[in-house]
């Protein structure tokens, strides 16, 4: 499971025309893992929802594998995440009805039938390696760290190609934070996946393979981490 990138000439504008974001290209390979850091405010959310697609005023090409994302319609799309995406957003963006596994294991209801039983069970195995094995109340009841190993166990059941994840480990307490980034990169390892990963923790940071820079809506410096 791999799945290359390419972006060339990507602009985001705010409603108003400002522009927000402006690389003028770079390059992923399939199953690499890259990270994306730089000061609040600087873009690097806004590149991230750029790359999954979900937002508008977008110009340039995003090639994922043969696809060019923006190139699709919105429902297109839709179904282009489904499929070859999984994404920890930083607000979670979890059914407050729902216990944990039903919102770990949501993204079931997006693929076909024979395949569902297994997510859900993936979903389940990834809560309880997050600690929350037992946790059958509604999410609504949650602590800002319980949600983000909700929604994190709901990105990583999906087994997607491509996993984008913003702040990954933002509400997690430094053992669990390890935890997950050892979760992150040994699934990154051995499925191929592509992981970008926005983040300001260098515990994280320093487990890419690549680093990209982003200030003022640009790409400033670009290293490589690991051999």
């Amino acid at each position: 499971m791999s799945m290359s990138l390419s972006v060339t000439g990507l602009e985001v504008r705010s409603p108003r025309g400002r522009v927000l974001l402006s690389l003028p290209s770079f390059e992923v390979s399939g199953g690499a893992l890259v990270g994306i850091r730089g000061p609040s405010g600087a873009g690097k959310s806004t590149l991230l929802y750029a790359l999954a697609g979900l937002l508008e005023r977008v110009s340039g090409s995003v090639r994922w594998g043969d696809t060019e994302l923006l190139a699709l319609g919105a429902g297109r799309r839709t179904a282009f995440r489904a499929a070859n995406v999984g994404m920890i957003f930083q607000d979670f963006l979890l059914f407050e009805e729902l216990d944990a596994p039903g919102n770990a294991g949501v993204t079931a209801l997006f693929r076909p039938r024979a395949e569902r039983a297994a997510l859900r069970a993936r979903a389940e195995a990834q809560l309880a390696r997050l600690g929350l094995g037992d946790a059958q109340r509604s999410v609504a009841s949650f602590s800002g760290g319980e949600r983000q190993r909700v929604a994190i166990a709901r990105a990583m059941a999906a087994q997607a190609p491509v996993l984008l994840a913003d702040e990954p480990t933002a509400s997690l307490d430094r053992a669990a934070a390890d935890r997950l980034i050892d979760d992150l990169v040994t699934l990154a390892r051995e499925t191929g996946t592509t992981l970008i990963a926005v983040s300001h923790d260098l515990h994280l940071i320093e487990r890419m393979d690549r680093v990209l820079t982003i200030s003022d809506g640009a790409l400033t410096e670009e290293r490589s981490v690991t051999a």
